[in-house]
């Protein structure tokens, strides 16, 4: 590919990352990082700020500015370590857990017009390209 070709794909991502993004948030109320932060503690449970940062693979600062904001608003808990002062531990809410809940039951329940017009194997394919994306760079 030469680099016009190449600007105008990773152009094309770009408009798209946005789209998505902007209907993911007015359909679910949580921004995709936000909400994959979420779901990271609800899987993982209990854990410091800086397990989260290698699994979103944002910097330390956007964690601490998202975790705020998702602690303004009543869907996280954040304490600090009693044995190491620096170390902030981290989890969900009753709220976030209520709010996820219904938020998933929505989705499934088809009162959401989020939805990819892909197939189970389009989406695969795609999942399997952006990996390669991202580890080349």
């Amino acid at each position: 590919m030469n680099l016009r070709e190449i600007s105008r794909l990773l152009y094309q991502i770009k408009l798209t990352n946005q789209e998505i993004n902007t209907l993911f948030e007015k359909e679910t109320g949580f921004s995709l990082t936000r909400y994959e932060m979420l779901m990271f503690l609800k899987d993982k449970g209990t854990c410091s700020q800086n397990q989260i940062q290698p699994e979103l693979k944002i910097d330390s600062a956007a964690i601490a500015r998202h975790l705020k904001i998702l602690e303004q608003k009543g869907y996280v808990i954040r304490e600090r370590n009693a044995e190491n002062n620096r170390e902030v531990f981290v989890q969900l809410s009753d709220k976030a857990f209520k709010d996820l809940e219904a938020c998933g039951k929505e989705h499934d329940q088809g009162k959401s017009s989020l939805s990819l017009s892909l197939s189970d194997e389009e989406a695969e394919q795609l999942s399997i390209l952006l990996n390669k994306l991202y580890l080349q760079s």
